[in-house]
């Protein structure tokens, strides 16, 4: 048997923290018309599903957490548990799917049985249909869940743009590691000596990390309507800009793509508050930014491998410029400081010790109200060329982060194809103006990219308008 992990089982005890929260990430796939026989979709489905093991695995508990929980197949794997077929009410546009993704992604996963679901949903604009894959944050990070969806696809886990990402360039480091190039008795002592001197320099600077995540988390941020507890219901709401226009940004002003995204989120971030009637502070906005720790080698395997950051938003920044300027050096500092090794340090630390404890004190501490952290922003690199699903072109794919822990808020990015999205998941009655924040982002894109066309920038494809994904 395979036991869970403690970061992968945590996400199942900080859901038993809170009644009502569902710890279950998606992505729905809006794919070409006319929609497959049904029948077809089930069978082939069927079969993909049984080659991805988490599929046909439920999760086996021990009483009083005296052990890890562990994955074991499940001798009832029953498919018709899993795949489920809804019409959108006429006229199929982008309300009409919004409202029923919170009402699916809303509703807990059954433990007793695989924590996923698919579900068909047909009835959108134009003729198009789309899938919305639903799975527990226990089984998958972002990049893991990317592959997994990947795997239902007709073409299977082609290229993605998880290669980009600083984890996977960069091999994992040890002590043998340093010490492998240079092996051989004449300098052995030498190499010895500058392994170790660099075990313990990466040993201080996760110490440092871990220090400075903490500190985050302990001081009290701004009071603001973005932070507190949430209902059981959802809201959602997804912005598109062009993957090209995003890159432009980012040559033009000399920053990441990543930067460019948060940059976007901080500007509507900013927009949504005042628009509220509140004045955005300097700590209005400590972000949660969950950070891939996978290394390319481990892209097949399914479980979680993040730490994260939490560095401020500059909301209080009122020119567009200078947030994206402030975003790169603090995204840089934080980088640079040692919390993403920091982060790990921390839950590589918890596997050590009697998994009860660390579960009883997980359970703990996510039941405690907190309001330093108010939002969460996670950005999962997607497959670089189209999918497709029973001969159906997958158009767009929009992600779906869960909320919790008193963040009423909290924003996806997937990189997909030519595309880069945003989704965004709300509590129902504190955030109506999601719409609002979905537009503010978009907004904020091509506000950006005109002030790069005028640093010398190149100019945006045709196309870089807002799109309806449901029924344009």
């Amino acid at each position: 048997m395979e036991h869970l992990s403690t970061l992968d089982a945590s996400f199942l005890q900080a859901e038993d923290s809170d009644p009502h929260v569902s710890l279950a990430v998606g992505a729905v796939s809006i794919i070409e018309g006319p929609s497959p026989d049904y029948d077809d979709l089930v069978s082939a489905f069927a079969d993909r599903a049984r080659h991805i093991p988490r599929c046909t695995q439920v999760v086996h508990t021990r009483p009083f957490d005296l052990a890890a929980p562990e994955w074991v197949e499940d001798p009832h794997f029953d498919i018709a548990h899993h795949l489920h077929r809804v019409a959108l009410p006429v006229p199929g546009g982008d309300a009409e799917l919004f409202t029923m993704i919170a009402g699916i992604m809303e509703q807990r996963l059954d433990r007793d049985r695989p924590l996923w679901e698919c579900w068909i949903i047909e009835g959108l604009g134009s003729g198009r249909w789309a899938t919305l894959m639903k799975i527990h944050h226990c089984i998958a990070d972002g990049i893991a869940t990317a592959q997994m969806l990947s795997k239902l696809s007709d073409d299977g886990a082609g290229e993605s743009f998880a290669g980009d990402i600083r984890a996977a360039r960069e091999p994992e480091p040890s002590i043998l590691g340093l010490l492998r190039p240079r092996l051989n008795p004449v300098t052995w002592m030498s190499d010895a000596w500058r392994a170790t001197v660099a075990a313990t320099s990466a040993a201080e600077h996760a110490v440092v990390g871990a220090a400075e995540l903490t500190a985050h988390v302990l001081v009290a941020g701004q009071e603001s309507s973005l932070n507190g507890p949430v209902t059981r219901m959802r809201r959602y709401s997804a912005a598109l800009v062009d993957l090209a226009v995003m890159k432009q940004v980012s040559r033009s002003f000399g920053v990441t793509l990543n930067d460019v995204a948060l940059a976007a989120i901080t500007s509507s971030y900013r927009t949504m508050l005042l628009d509220r009637g509140e004045s955005p502070g300097p700590h209005a906005l400590r972000t949660l930014i969950p950070v891939s720790m996978r290394s390319a080698d481990h892209f097949d395997i399914t479980d979680n491998r993040v730490s994260a950051m939490l560095p401020l938003l500059p909301v209080d920044e009122p020119d567009p410029v200078k947030q994206l300027e402030i975003v790169h050096r603090r995204l840089s500092r934080a980088k640079d400081s040692g919390q993403r090794e920091g982060g790990r340090a921390v839950f590589a630390a918890a596997g050590n010790i009697p998994f009860a404890l660390s579960a009883w004190t997980i359970r703990l501490l996510t039941r405690l109200p907190q309001n330093s952290v108010t939002a969460l922003a996670t950005n999962v690199p997607g497959p670089r060329g189209r999918q497709r699903v029973l001969g159906r072109e997958v158009l767009e794919i929009l992600p779906i982060p869960p909320i919790a822990l008193h963040l009423r808020t909290g924003i996806a990015m997937l990189s997909y194809a030519g595309r880069f999205s945003f989704g965004i998941t709300a509590d129902y009655d504190s955030a109506p103006d999601v719409d609002v924040l979905a537009r503010g982002i978009e907004d904020a894109v091509q506000r950006l990219a005109a002030l790069g066309r005028g640093r010398g920038g190149l100019t945006p494809p045709d196309g870089a308008a807002r799109v309806d994904v449901g029924a344009k």
